[in-house]
């Protein structure tokens, strides 16, 4: 991050009673050791010789930098807002279509470390140890919610459930939803892309011509909900220990996760163009890369039958939901027949 939001945050600390300064290390040198361990993936050895402290002093600062962050983390989520996302209301594509859309809910697999006997849970199904994280973020690349902690193994649609049900609880207003993939269902609060048809084409490929409402429909809908994949990348690009699967208590490994989409918030406030935060904003703007098959991406085209629903929703509600996206498929398309002479 930049001085001035790296000396801000120092301060925020400070002001709010969290970290101190001791005789020996200042806040800033304290926050700058945790810095570098998540920003560039540093074991304890080589962060004790770039800052020639030892290597128990080294891990206490960690942690203490780590439990503040953590208890301030609240402040730097915000949930959606009822005005209309620019990234909407400025775009023909989306507008008026999607104007109640207030973000996108995807999940990553973020790869743990936990002892032989813990590793059944935890193992997913592409074989890897991983923990199964929920986000919601903003179209501009904002996370509004966090659930970590989920063993690899859990259904999308379980981890779901579990933050609609919790006490810290995502938050959906009234009349408003956000997108989601293939992963889940149709749902209120929640619009899924329609099943059995191809979702991830390319509309300005030469020769694409969406061959009725719901494929333009699926279109679309992909590239808002892409939202989810730039932020993802910003995320492991800025924070590469996430990526690692560091040798850390598996509790230090959730609260890791949370700090950094956190600080990643706390960044996009203070300096929305951030020079990574250009690169991922685009989008089209990157092909992410991944140090860890995924099973959650898809492929370029991909054709799906909606998950099993086992959550709470009455045959009445879910008709609500499976309408409105019909109702937004049907004047999207109707407006593409004009403007296109289709």
């Amino acid at each position: 991050m930049d001085k001035h939001v790296f000396y801000k945050l120092c301060d925020i600390l400070q002001a709010k009673g969290l970290l101190r300064h001791t005789n020996r290390i200042k806040i800033e040198e304290q926050l700058a050791i945790f810095m570098f361990i998540i920003g560039h993936n540093l074991r304890t050895r080589a962060v004790q010789e770039l800052f020639r402290y030892s290597g128990e002093t080294i891990s206490r600062h960690f942690n203490n930098v780590l439990n503040a962050i953590m208890a301030i983390s609240l402040d730097f989520f915000e949930p959606p807002v009822l005005d209309i996302p620019p990234e909407i209301l400025e775009d023909g594509r989306f507008y008026p279509y999607f104007q109640d859309c207030v973000g996108a809910v995807d999940g990553i697999h973020i790869p743990v470390m936990v002892g032989v006997d813990e590793q059944g849970p935890f193992r997913n199904k592409s074989g890897f140890l991983s923990q199964n994280v929920l986000a919601a973020c903003s179209l501009d690349l904002k996370f509004h919610y966090i659930l970590a902690g989920w063993e690899g193994s859990a259904a999308d649609l379980r981890v779901l459930n579990s933050a609609l049900t919790r006490r810290n609880k995502l938050q959906i207003p009234e009349g408003k939803y956000y997108l989601v993939d293939t992963k889940y269902a149709n749902m209120p609060g929640f619009i899924a892309p329609y099943p059995g048809v191809p979702y991830h084409l390319n509309e300005s490929s030469a020769g694409f011509h969406p061959q009725d409402a719901k494929e333009l429909f699926n279109y679309r809908h992909f590239l808002l909900r892409s939202a989810t994949d730039r932020i993802f990348g910003a995320l492991k690009a800025r924070f590469p220990i996430l990526m690692s699967a560091p040798p850390y208590p598996l509790q230090t490994q959730v609260k890791l996760v949370v700090a950094a989409c956190a600080i990643h918030n706390y960044i996009r406030r203070e300096k929305p163009d951030d020079w990574l935060f250009k690169i991922y904003e685009q989008e089209t703007g990157v092909q992410l890369e991944e140090s860890f098959p995924a099973p959650e991406m898809e492929q370029p085209v991909v054709h799906v039958e909606p998950p099993p629903l086992e959550m709470a929703f009455d045959a009445d509600q879910l008709e609500v939901t499976s309408r409105l996206r019909d109702t937004i498929a049907a004047e999207m398309w109707d407006d593409y027949i004009r403007d296109f002479g289709v």
